[in-house]
């Protein structure tokens, strides 16, 4: 499976970077890379992840990384990363 990462999901991984970043760089660093990872493991296992009944027929789904949820959706022969956020944000 290809993956695909939304506009939306490169500016949520932007944003929480520059969240983190003033205040530790090296912790910035190190969940961007993390979140990077455990995206990149998608594709191996796309159904893993729990499926969100809200979004009706669309296969989207979600997985944990740490405390950072990332939001996707299974295609036929890809698979695109809509969101990631930290779950304590009001999302």
């Amino acid at each position: 499976m290809a993956l695909h990462w939304t506009r939306s999901a490169r500016a949520d991984l932007l944003r929480l970077y520059e969240f983190l970043e003033p205040v530790n760089p090296a912790a910035a660093a190190r969940v961007a890379r993390r979140l990077v990872a455990g995206v990149k493991r998608i594709p191996e296992r796309p159904r893993l992840g729990v499926r969100l009944r809200e979004f009706g027929d669309r296969e989207v789904r979600r997985i944990l990384v740490g405390d950072y949820e990332i939001r996707y959706e299974v295609a036929e022969r890809d698979v695109f990363v809509l969101r990631v956020f930290h779950t304590r944000e009001d999302r």
